[in-house]
């Protein structure tokens, strides 16, 4: 049954969690998309089920904005159904089915939209946009389970390391010095040893992706991005899309831009 090769896939993702090969945001991602198709189509068998079924499944999702949407969950249950055949020798039906195109993230914030966000958000979750934006790190798998722990002085200023689980590496990346004194204010309260995440919100918890996507939702309204055809397209993730721009542009040094080379290290891209 389909709704059995979902579940198997998402077992096989909790142990993955568990073990520290996949992320928790992926594992719950493939959940939400794996049980929408479970009540779509689940009580079909697997030797029934056609690209048809899974297309119309796609279409009958009205409340997906982004074409990536659409793309992240079609490489899920692709990729459900194929660990059901590697493991299971269950017939992959899927083949044909395709992905809408990438679209090409070439979106960022200027210096104007980044100062607007600091006025209309509470310093927690501005702390955690402006570190988003001056160090490129992924905002909820990365840069939200920073401790004091991965911090690092040195006679050459601060570094911090940071652990991808995008890649299962961990990579060591100096930090302007206007992110260091940020990060020397919020170890007071968050000291090392104590295993509390840098950047909280005010509750004292970890920003997570669900609050984090929720508050920037709350930005665009108060400002009225949501209505504007290219600032409806922001989000928490176009901080390292900023970040990336900035540094191949030379934003923060006089014009002189750095390598895609060095981009790609400090981004985790390698």
């Amino acid at each position: 049954m389909v709704a059995r090769v979902c579940s198997e896939y998402l077992a096989y993702c909790q142990r993955r969690v568990a073990n520290g090969t996949i992320s928790k945001g992926y594992c719950d991602e493939a959940t939400r998309r794996l049980n929408q198709l479970s009540e779509f189509c689940g009580g079909l068998s697997v030797s029934q089920l056609s690209v048809g079924h899974i297309e119309h499944w796609l279409d009958s999702q009205t409340t997906w904005r982004s074409p990536a949407t659409g793309r992240t969950a079609i490489s899920i249950v692709v990729a459900a159904f194929n660990y059901a055949r590697e493991t299971q020798d269950v017939p992959n039906r899927l083949t044909g089915l395709k992905r809408p195109p990438l679209r090409p993230r070439l979106l960022s914030f200027n210096a104007e939209d980044e100062a607007t966000i600091y006025e209309v958000t509470d310093e927690a979750f501005g702390d955690f946009l402006f570190a988003a934006i001056h160090t490129g790190l992924r905002p909820f798998c990365e840069l939200a389970r920073m401790t004091a722990n991965d911090i690092v002085e040195s006679d050459r200023g601060m570094m911090w390391r940071v652990y991808a689980t995008k890649t299962r590496k961990t990579r060591k990346i100096p930090v302007r010095a206007e992110v260091a004194a940020l990060t020397r204010r919020l170890t007071e309260t968050a000291p090392t040893g104590s295993g509390d995440s840098l950047f909280r919100n005010a509750r004292g918890g970890p920003w997570t992706k669900v609050a984090g996507v929720g508050r920037f939702v709350n930005i665009k309204k108060k400002l009225g991005w949501d209505a504007d055809p290219l600032k409806t397209r922001f989000s928490c993730y176009i901080c390292r899309h900023t970040f990336a721009h900035r540094m191949l542009s030379g934003f923060w040094n006089d014009g002189a831009g750095c390598s895609i080379e060095t981009l790609a290290e400090l981004m985790g891209e390698k």
